[in-house]
């Protein structure tokens, strides 16, 4: 267990960060603010901040290779001309929009987006992660409630998923260069019981280079760095108790970005935990992997 020297980034508030993105061209991270419905971005050689308002939800988003972002909102597939601020539709939802959003995602060495969803009414595993490869949407068949904590290891041969509800990440063999998965193993079951073995659930996730799965746990107030058997090989307590994703960024990527939230929080909570909301940051000693781009 450790803790670190953890700042703010800004002392602007989230309701609900996620999705962290380093773009090492731009020496840029990426954000979004989900119930903001915003798309935020940060230089931190300079400290400046803008950001773009997006129609829905967006769930995530990814760097496109030709330019811009491809952003995943609640109404479908978008990209985000970052220059101009225009926004494009490419491709609608393949799910009923009343019940269902786009949530985390990441993209593989191949191009392609992995995307899931989160069922709202969150009673039943009705979620998906789905594959997105130039501009075509295919169901995976991984189901969860709410799917998020995809990840890829430096080798490119497992894909990690995790069903935040109910508490599990799993991972699976993968064929980057067909795209397919194969067997399933279970990386980490954490505890269920909110009452007496709670240590938060698993939420986004990012892998470093060497190989370890990193997991922020949702009302944990904590991340964790599993190896590749699952095992805790480090524990980083937070100033917050809801963290929601990481990024490893800067010119080494040995910075980590953490997204949080705020909204819905308990008052009390958000007075014990003032950084509740903000993208926080901290140096790490191993370095991250770089983001790869989509391809339309």
């Amino acid at each position: 267990m450790s803790t670190e020297n953890i700042q703010a980034i800004l002392a602007t508030r989230m309701q609900l960060g996620e999705c962290p993105l380093w773009h090492a061209q731009e020496a840029a991270l990426y954000w979004i603010d989900i119930d903001g419905h915003a798309v935020h971005r940060f230089t931190p050689a300079d400290g400046a901040h803008r950001s773009w308002t997006m129609p829905s939800e967006p769930g995530c988003i990814a760097r496109n290779a030709a330019g811009g972002l491809l952003v995943a909102l609640r109404s479908g597939l978008a990209l985000l001309d970052t220059a101009s601020g225009k926004l494009s539709d490419i491709a609608p939802a393949p799910y009923d929009s009343q019940t269902t959003r786009f949530n985390d995602g990441r993209c593989d060495a191949a191009g392609r987006l992995w995307v899931g969803t989160i069922y709202e009414p969150r009673d039943h595993p009705n979620a998906a992660l789905f594959c997105v490869e130039h501009g075509a949407i295919r169901d995976s068949g991984k189901r969860a409630t709410v799917s998020n904590g995809v990840a890829f290891s430096p080798d490119n041969k497992t894909l990690y998923h995790a069903d935040t509800t109910a508490h599990r990440i799993t991972a699976y063999d993968f064929d980057v260069g067909s795209g397919a998965t194969g067997a399933s193993r279970l990386l980490k079951q954490f505890s269920t019981d909110k009452l007496n073995d709670y240590g938060g659930r698993p939420d986004g996730a990012a892998v470093d280079s060497e190989g370890a799965y990193w997991c922020a746990m949702y009302e944990g107030g904590r991340l964790l760095r599993l190896s590749p058997a699952g095992d805790v090989l480090r524990e980083v307590l937070l100033p917050v108790r809801c963290p929601t994703m990481m990024a490893f960024g800067g010119d080494d990527l040995r910075t980590l970005y953490i997204t949080t939230v705020s909204k819905n929080r308990p008052a009390a909570e958000l007075e014990q935990y003032p950084l509740s909301g903000c993208v926080l940051s901290l140096r790490v000693d191993v370095p991250g992997l770089p983001e790869h781009a989509y391809l339309a």
